[in-house]
C-alpha cells in the first residue's frame, strides 16, 4: 500500500516537472520564427482506488490435511491429545479432529471469588474450544497484522498489559471483544445454509473469541487464508502475565499445524505496538517443536483419532476453504451501484445480493425523522474516506492505512448499510454492528425501560445500578448522548478505568466477581443464548439458540435492538437530527482511537455533505457527565489519534466538532 502512494506521488511529481520544462522553453529565437507547439502532457490520472485487495488464495483439502496432520504429530510428540480445527478466513470449519484419549470437554476459568455467574466455569465441548480458537487467529488476522489468542488474552483483561506489576493502568484496548462473533449474532451466516450459500461466512463462532492460547493464523503463499484452534488440557482461560514465557503445549501444537503456513514474521503482534507496548503473539517457537512434520494425515486418520462431525459447524469430513473476496465466502468487492467508493467490499448472500444494501431507516414507527437512505449513503461514503487517508495503528509495514468495518443502524438497531475496506480483519464487521447498536441504545429514551423488562432480573438491577452511580434517576431516558467509549467507561471493573481500590462501574462486575468470561452488563445480556447453544452443540439439546441475542422486548416483530449483542470498547457514535436520535455508526478494525475518529467524522463530514444531521449536540453528549467518585471524573465521548492522517500533518482533527 505505502509503495503504491509513493508511486502515484512520483507520477505527479514527474508530470508537474514535464509542465513546468515545456511551459519556461519553446520560445524563442530571432527572426520572428513561429514557436513550435508544445504538446500538451497526458494529465496523470486520478487512482479510483487506494488499497490493493488480498489475492485469492484458499486452503485445499490437502493443505488442511497437512495443517491437522502436522498438529496431530505435535501432540502425539507431546502426549496430550487434542481436538484440532482448521477454519478458512471467514470461518467455515473445515475439518476437526480429535485424537484418541483427548479430553471430552474444557471448561472456562472460575470467579476469582468462586461464585460463578454468566460464563464462568462453564464447561462444554472441548470441539467448541478448539473452533473458536481457530476462528480466533483467523478473524483477529489480516494482510497487514497477525494475532493470535495470546494476542487476544493481553488486550481484553481489566489490565493492560496484564501482569502483576501493572495495575492501575487501564484496561485492554479490546476490552469486551470476547464477546463478539456469537452463536446468536443475527450478522453470522450458519452452518448448513443450502445451496451455494453453504460457504458464505463470516461465520459465527462457538463461545465468542478465545483469548486462551492454542489459536494461531494461518497464510498461504503470504496471504490469510485461515486459523487452527487446539483443545487439549481441559482448561480455556487467558494468561494473566505477559512478563514471563509460557510452556504451552496447546500453543506448540497449533505452532506445529502452522508450518508451511506460517504468519509472515514482518506482520506477527510482537511486530506492532499500542500505547508503548509490544504485543504478543506466541511463546512457543519452531526451535520447540518436537514433531518433524513428515507423518501424512493417511497414516494418521483412523489409527490416532478421527475427523468427527460438530452439530452446527461442521460434518466428518475435511473441506477444502474458500477464497477470501469471493462471491462464494460471502465477502466480495462491490459493485459501483452498491457502493460508490471503489475499494468498498460489501457482505454478499453467495449469490450475488448484498446482504445489507443501503437504505432508509425502518423506525419510522418510533422516530418522527428517520435516517434516508441518502444519509446513510453519504454517513458511509464519508467515514469510508477518513478511513482510507487514515495513518493504520495494528497494521505493517508502518505508515499504512487503516482498514476497517463500518456499520450504520436506525433507533430500530436495524441495519441501514455495511460496508468494509478489502482486507479489513473479520471480527470487525460484527464488533461494528455491535457498536452502533450499543450507541443507539444507551442514547435512546427507552434504554432503562427496556433493560428493566428484561426476563432477566441480573440485567434489569443494571439500570438502577447506573442511575444510583450517575446520581440521576433520569440516567438512560436518552438525555445522554452515549459513544461506545462512554459505555466503556461505565463497563469496567474499576472507575476510574485501571484504577485498583475504586469501585466497579455500574455496568460491570466488581473486580473481586470479575474475568474475562463475566464482564457485566455485556455477558449477562446474552449468557441465556451462549447456554442454549453449548447445550445444543453438546447433544443435550435439539434447539440451538435463535438468530437474535437478548432478551430484550422487541421494538417490532421479531426484532430487539441489540441483535448481536452490544460491545464496550471504542468506536461508534450517535447520529442525531438536530436534538432527536436518528441512528448510530460503528466502526471497528483498527486501533481504537482509529475507529473513533472515523466513526465521529464520518457522522459529521455526512451530514455536512447532505445537511440536517450529524454527531449529538455537544451539550448532550457523555462527556458533560462528571460521576462523584472522591474527586469528581468526567466521562469520555471520544478520542482522535495524534497524526492520524497520511496525507496531512494536522493535528487535532476532531476539536470543536
Amino acid at each position: 500500500m505505502q509503495s503504491r502512494t509513493h508511486l502515484f506521488r512520483s507520477a505527479a511529481v514527474a508530470a508537474m516537472g514535464a509542465l513546468l520544462l515545456t511551459s519556461c522553453g519553446g520560445g524563442g529565437g530571432g527572426g520572428g520564427s513561429t514557436p513550435t507547439p508544445t504538446p500538451t502532457p497526458t494529465p496523470t490520472p486520478t487512482p479510483t482506488t487506494v488499497y490493493t485487495p488480498p489475492a485469492a488464495e484458499a486452503l485445499s483439502t490437502n493443505d488442511v490435511e497437512r495443517v491437522l496432520a502436522q498438529a496431530i504429530s505435535e501432540a502425539q510428540a507431546r502426549g496430550l491429545p487434542s481436538v484440532i480445527a482448521v477454519t478458512d478466513r471467514v470461518g467455515n470449519v473445515l475439518g476437526v479432529f480429535r485424537m484418541n484419549g483427548a479430553r471430552a470437554t474444557a471448561t472456562t476459568a472460575p470467579a476469582p471469588n468462586g461464585v460463578n455467574i454468566d460464563a464462568q466455569n462453564v464447561t462444554f465441548p472441548a470441539e467448541g474450544g478448539a473452533i473458536a480458537k481457530a476462528v480466533t487467529g483467523a478473524y483477529l488476522s489480516s494482510g497487514g497484522n497477525a494475532f493470535s489468542t495470546r494476542t487476544a488474552s493481553q488486550i481484553v483483561q481489566e489490565h493492560f498489559p496484564p501482569a502483576p506489576t501493572t495495575v492501575g493502568l487501564e484496561s485492554g484496548p479490546l476490552f469486551g471483544v470476547q464477546f463478539s462473533q456469537l452463536p446468536c449474532s443475527d450478522l453470522s451466516a450458519r452452518f448448513g445454509a443450502p445451496g451455494g450459500a453453504a460457504l458464505i461466512g463470516p461465520k459465527r463462532s462457538p463461545l465468542g473469541l478465545a483469548a486462551d492460547p492454542g489459536g494461531l493464523p494461518l497464510y498461504k503463499n503470504g496471504v490469510l487464508v485461515g486459523g487452527v484452534g487446539v483443545m487439549g488440557d481441559g482448561v480455556y482461560g487467558s494468561d494473566p502475565n505477559i512478563l514471563n514465557i509460557d510452556n504451552d503445549p496447546e500453543e506448540f501444537i497449533a505452532l506445529a499445524g502452522t508450518r508451511g503456513f506460517e504468519a509472515p514474521s514482518t506482520i506477527t503482534a510482537d511486530k506492532i505496538t499500542v500505547d508503548g507496548t509490544s504485543l504478543r503473539f506466541s511463546d512457543a517457537t519452531f526451535a520447540g517443536v518436537m514433531s518433524s512434520g513428515s507423518a501424512s494425515f493417511a497414516s494418521l486418520n483412523g489409527v490416532a483419532g478421527n475427523l468427527v462431525a460438530v452439530i452446527g459447524y461442521a460434518t466428518a469430513a475435511v473441506t477444502p476453504g474458500t477464497a477470501y473476496g469471493s462471491e462464494a465466502s460471502g465477502i466480495r468487492a462491490s459493485t459501483a451501484a452498491e457502493f460508490s467508493n471503489r475499494d468498498a467490499f460489501v457482505l454478499t448472500d453467495g449469490g450475488g445480493t448484498n446482504r445489507y444494501p443501503l437504505r432508509a431507516g425502518t423506525d419510522g414507527a418510533t422516530n418522527s425523522a428517520p435516517l434516508t437512505q441518502a444519509e446513510a449513503r453519504a454517513v458511509l461514503e464519508e467515514a469510508f474516506a477518513v478511513m482510507s487517508r487514515a495513518r493504520a495503528q495494528i497494521r505493517r509495514p508502518l505508515d499504512s492505512r487503516a482498514q476497517v468495518s463500518i456499520s450504520i443502524v436506525d433507533t430500530h438497531g436495524s441495519v441501514l448499510g455495511i460496508v468494509r475496506s478489502p482486507d479489513a480483519p473479520i471480527f470487525g464487521t460484527d464488533v461494528s454492528l455491535q457498536k452502533a447498536r450499543t450507541a443507539a441504545f444507551f442514547s435512546n429514551a427507552q434504554a432503562g425501560t427496556e433493560l428493566s423488562a428484561n426476563a432477566s432480573a441480573d440485567v434489569s438491577q443494571f439500570v438502577t445500578a447506573t442511575r444510583t452511580f450517575l446520581s440521576s434517576p433520569a440516567a438512560l431516558t436518552g438525555n445522554v448522548a452515549y459513544a461506545d467509549r462512554a459505555v466503556g467507561n461505565l463497563a469496567r471493573p474499576y472507575f476510574p478505568d485501571g484504577e485498583v481500590g475504586r469501585p466497579q462501574g455500574p455496568l460491570s462486575r466488581p473486580i473481586a466477581q470479575f474475568n474475562p468470561f463475566s464482564t457485566g452488563l455485556q455477558s449477562a445480556l446474552i449468557i441465556g443464548n451462549l447456554g442454549a447453544h453449548l447445550g445444543f452443540v453438546s447433544g443435550a439439546s435439539p434447539t440451538d439458540t435463535p438468530a437474535r441475542c437478548t432478551t430484550l422486548p422487541d421494538i417490532s416483530a421479531g426484532q430487539n435492538r441489540l441483535q448481536n449483542g452490544i460491545q464496550i470498547f471504542p468506536g461508534s457514535v450517535p447520529i442525531y437530527r438536530g436534538n432527536q436520535l436518528v441512528g448510530a455508526i460503528g466502526v471497528s478494525g483498527d486501533g481504537i482511537d482509529q475507529d473513533d475518529m472515523i466513526s465521529f467524522l464520518g457522522a459529521h463530514n455526512g451530514g455536512a455533505r447532505i445537511g440536517g444531521i450529524g454527531n449529538a449536540p455537544k451539550a448532550i453528549r457523555s462527556d458533560n457527565v462528571v460521576v462523584n467518585v472522591g474527586a469528581g471524573v468526567r466521562l469520555r465521548y471520544i478520542s482522535c489519534p495524534f497524526a492520524p492522517f497520511l496525507d496531512t500533518s494536522n493535528q487535532n482533527v476532531c476539536d470543536g466538532l
